[in-house]
């Protein structure tokens, strides 16, 4: 009886260890999944923000744009459309990265194979999204800055020459599977100059694609 008792015990302990690592794994590749993003939030968070016809139509503050600032940018967006990620300068790409913190962005977490440009399978839903996002009508038309970035392990050169393959990679998938227009994105690389964690150089999350949505969709293509 006492045998049966014990047996009993151990038989309930090695369940619930079961259990227990079971919800971990299914935990585990719930975040893993996490980190591919869907066309709905890429579509949110790339949205240019709605303004309001009028003034009298809204109760809250307005914001302005002043139209030599607009001018400005558009002049540089258009300076950068059509130009190969390597011929940018090192000035260049600062005045890429100066006109985009103001504007609707998204990091994409997408990993590439070893020590390669090539996209890693696991990573092909976000890109996929991404592609239907900006084939969306919402989107379709505007100018994206598709910068790419490294973590802090390695050399200088050969992270920035990493970042601007993974840019281009992007950027050729987008083309050759979404059709999109390859003058509507303009590929940056920043290497390891600009981490997201500065506190953890070496962590995944500075392994990253930003998209930038630059706003200056054309009334034409905007009408499609």
């Amino acid at each position: 009886m006492a045998n049966f008792s014990v047996t009993k015990t151990l038989s309930a302990i090695v369940s619930v260890a079961a259990l227990g690592a079971a919800v971990s794994l299914g935990a585990a590749s719930a975040l893993a999944q996490d980190k591919n993003v869907t066309e709905d939030q890429i579509l949110r968070a790339l949205a240019p923000e709605k303004k309001p016809l009028t003034r009298g139509l809204s109760a809250g503050p307005q914001q302005t744009v002043d139209p030599t600032v607009a001018a400005a940018e558009s002049k540089v967006v258009q300076k950068f459309r059509g130009r190969s990620t390597r011929s940018l300068s090192s000035s260049e790409r600062e005045e890429i990265a100066a006109i985009v913190q103001d504007k609707p962005k998204i990091d994409l977490e997408i990993n590439f194979d070893y020590n390669s440009a090539d996209i890693s399978t696991k990573s092909l839903p976000s890109v996929q999204a991404l592609g239907r996002a900006l084939t969306n009508n919402d989107l379709k038309g505007s100018t994206f800055v598709v910068a790419g970035h490294t973590d802090a392990a390695g050399g200088e050169a050969y992270n920035q020459d990493l970042s601007e393959r993974r840019a281009d990679a992007i950027k050729r998938y987008l083309i050759d599977k979404y059709g999109i227009n390859g003058t509507d994105l303009v590929t940056v690389g920043y290497g390891k100059s600009k981490l997201k964690d500065p506190s953890q150089p070496l962590a995944e999350v500075n392994r990253r694609v930003q998209v930038v949505n630059m706003e200056n969709k054309t009334a034409a293509n905007a009408a499609k």
